[in-house]
């Protein structure tokens, strides 16, 4: 029995590895979603206080697990919590006085509830709020008064359709902005002073343009399955650090993409696949990954990738799509292996 023990305890560490190196407080919410009993692993009330509907372990008692547990408010936190679960629930209101108690927050994950309404202080106090996860819910704007001390902010899979000037003012930390799968239309000068932005998330939105005042830090930006039918002049020269862009299931044409827009060093994956483009735009030879399929493209141009065709100067690409356009593998020039001398992939 006792060596049984063992190896289950080994089996569950091992699986769990990977999940604690982003989540120190993974191993309970994970034992319990495998069907292992918890409630031996607790003492009464070691942790000290804790909601009846939560889980406080004693050995992390600034964590409170009340994931899928059906609540339907916010259950009382104790101040002295650091790691709020509240993930996978039935919660619809976040009221002012929700976490007036709970000002040394640092994690606080409300993702897949029903949540459609945030009072105006309901995060007002929480100085040292480094994650919010608000992700899969019902709201319809941006809540106010967002913590500044912010590093990650997940409100994908919401209903927003408007996002005010002022909504991340402040927020000179954060690194990672989900947006994607809402209704916004355009952001204004929302992101404008995020210095520290890394990742930007707007795609499947209704966007009919590139949204202005983009974080110079951005290193990867997704504005996939949106409306965009042109790209603005210079758009990527102050981007030093973009590394990702990914603009597939948009309306790009010819037209809207001024010349030598893509022809920037750093650039290691561009995604322009599912638009209307004819014509294969330049890019520069530090490029790895190109994704082009499903527009309507009718020449291969060698120009696109080399500028000048000989064994010093080759395109750094291993992934080409050019799949579901008008050319074909006759379409492609003799001499492109001197150029795409790296291409490990090339789809037609």
């Amino acid at each position: 029995m006792r060596l049984a023990a063992v190896l289950l305890l080994l089996g569950v560490s091992l699986g769990l590895c990977a999940a604690q190196r982003d989540d120190p407080f993974f191993w309970l919410s994970s034992l319990r979603s495998r069907g292992y009993p918890v409630g031996s692993l607790q003492a009464d009330n070691t942790g000290g206080e804790c909601p009846a509907e939560c889980d406080c372990p004693p050995t992390f008692p600034v964590a409170m697990y009340c994931d899928n547990r059906g609540v339907k408010t916010v259950p009382f936190v104790p101040s002295r919590m650091k790691y709020v679960y509240l993930q996978h629930n039935q919660i619809t209101t976040v009221p002012d006085e929700a976490f007036a108690n709970a000002t040394n927050l640092v994690w606080l994950m409300m993702h897949e509830n029903h949540i459609s309404s945030v009072g105006k202080k309901a995060f007002a106090k929480m100085t040292s709020l480094d994650r919010l996860y608000l992700s899969n819910n019902n709201l319809t704007k941006v809540p106010v008064n967002l913590p500044t001390s912010l590093r990650d902010l997940r409100l994908n899979h919401n209903k927003i359709a408007k996002v005010p000037p002022n909504s991340f003012q402040g927020m000179d930390n954060l690194t990672i902005l989900l947006l994607h799968d809402n209704a916004i239309q355009d952001v204004g000068v929302a992101l404008k002073g995020l210095s520290s932005l890394t990742l930007l998330d707007i795609s499947t939105n209704q966007l009919k343009k590139v949204p202005e005042s983009l974080p110079e830090a951005l290193h990867q930006l997704y504005l996939e399955s949106n409306a965009i039918d042109s790209i603005p002049t210079n758009f990527l020269g102050s981007f030093t650090g973009l590394q990702y862009m990914r603009m597939a299931h948009n309306e790009l044409t010819d037209k809207g993409i001024p010349p030598n827009t893509f022809n920037v060093s750093g650039l290691v994956e561009l995604d322009l696949s599912f638009n209307k483009l004819e014509r294969i735009p330049t890019v520069s030879t530090s490029l790895e990954h190109l994704y082009l399929q499903a527009n309507q493209i009718k020449e291969f141009s060698l120009g696109s990738f080399c500028s000048v065709v000989d064994v010093m100067n080759f395109s750094k690409l291993r992934v080409l799509r050019l799949d579901g356009n008008e050319i074909s593998l006759q379409d492609v020039p003799t001499d492109s292996a001197l150029c795409l001398r790296m291409a490990a992939e090339v789809a037609l």
